[in-house]
């Protein structure tokens, strides 16, 4: 029996608020933003199909925050990879936790404006490089997370 647990998330849905960035009193640029995703269940009493929206929290760290910060807002589509990351605060003496996505790869999905753009209706993209063996030079290197504790002192909740 083996051991080997997988951590990868992909979902899509649309921004249910402007995306917030900050920084850690150590300067690493933090953005985070909600996405709903719909679930469909039937409805017990009617017997219908119906979308449930779920709500998720996603987080992006380092220098693709402000980037992002710039093309994302409410009601955006987009499509999120990352990986889950529980963490747990206190609050006034009670004990919090929360599940959230820790973002790699953003890809919008709505279409771009046409104002001032050639080809409206063209989708964008903004991705994590894919990994590979060869460096690359055109794109700063993806930073992983800070520790939990690095950034909690900042989170107004």
């Amino acid at each position: 029996m083996s051991n080997v647990s997988i951590n990868r998330v992909n979902i899509s849905g649309n921004l249910t608020r402007d995306p917030e960035l900050r920084a850690t009193s150590t300067g690493t640029q933090v953005l985070t933003f909600g996405v709903a995703v719909n679930d469909r269940r039937r409805n017990p009493q009617t017997g219908e199909w119906e979308d449930v929206p779920n709500f998720v929290d996603c987080v992006v760290f380092g220098n693709r925050a402000d980037p992002l910060s710039r093309f994302l807002s409410k009601g955006s589509k987009v499509a999120i990879e990352g990986k889950l990351r529980w963490r747990q605060w206190e609050k006034d003496g009670q004990k919090r936790s929360k599940l959230e996505v820790i973002v790699d790869e953003v890809e919008f999905l709505s279409p771009r404006s046409s104002a001032g753009q050639q080809g409206g209706g063209e989708y964008q993209s903004y991705a994590a490089p894919a990994p590979s063996r060869a460096p690359q030079q055109s794109r700063p290197p993806v930073q992983n997370p800070p520790a939990a504790d690095v950034y909690d002192e900042d989170i107004p909740f």
